[in-house]
């Protein structure tokens, strides 16, 4: 039986007298993937921040495995940022980033229990053989497969992303989501990601929420995706995303 993973109702988020959020409602079973789409400025990443236990919410309430944000046993969620946010430059291996998401801190050492999760992390995203390259020589691609692993190394039941695929080329964005679905279908885990690639919330994605300030729509793919939805949300639909095909 599917279990509620986050169960959000009336949330609002305002920063003085300015609302990012407006009355956000919906509920999240387990093994779902969940696409969040919508235009810059849309209240995405506050969104994210607010599950995160990163940023108070106005009013509303959120529970994420039946607790509120911030009170989550931390072994049951990951993040993946950006990748166009880390310092490329700074001085580590892969592992040692893989392992410091399995120990929340940076290793002091390479071995034992942890090095062993993260060796068997980045065999499941195909990366082990670059475990010992530094993170500045490492492509788009290769970055993002290790932060899976950091991400997976503790076995998480919610996985939340914002935007994966930014920053890598095509083969590596197939590849990117081939491991995630591989990853969700033995761990029954959920994944939530931001993205603004709208074929690819189409394709992959059990349920998209659609936000700009307010909620536009939730649902599945072929209803919460339809021209009206996505003309209120951004307000026109660029050439290279037509929504014919949906």
């Amino acid at each position: 039986m599917n279990q509620n993973i986050l169960e959000l109702k009336n949330l609002s988020v305002n920063y003085g007298e300015h609302t990012v959020l407006d009355s956000i409602n919906f509920t999240v079973t387990s093994h779902s993937f969940i696409s969040i789409v919508g235009p810059n400025g849309a209240g995405k990443s506050t969104l994210i921040k607010v599950l995160l236990g990163l940023t108070e919410f106005s009013s509303g309430s959120v529970l994420i495995f039946g607790n509120k944000p911030g009170k989550v046993d931390s072994s049951l969620i990951s993040y993946v940022p950006q990748i166009k946010t880390m310092d490329r430059n700074f001085p580590a291996i892969a592992i040692e980033l893989v392992i410091s998401g399995v120990q929340q801190r940076w290793p002091w050492a390479l071995h034992g229990d942890a090095r062993t999760k993260a060796e068997n992390a980045l065999q499941l995203v195909g990366a082990k053989q670059i475990a010992n390259r530094a993170i500045a020589d490492l492509s788009g691609g290769e970055l993002q497969r290790v932060c899976i692993a950091r991400s997976i190394a503790k076995y998480p039941k919610l996985i939340i992303m914002d935007e994966p695929a930014a920053g890598i080329d095509a083969v590596g964005e197939s590849d990117l989501y081939k491991l995630l679905e591989d990853y969700q279908s033995k761990s029954d885990a959920t994944i939530l990601m931001i993205t603004h690639d709208w074929h690819i919330a189409n394709h992959h994605s059990d349920f998209v929420l659609v936000l700009n300030r307010k909620q536009i729509s939730y649902g599945p793919p072929v209803e919460s995706l339809k021209e009206e939805n996505m003309r209120r949300a951004f307000g026109h639909i660029g050439h290279d995303h037509t929504l014919k095909s949906f």
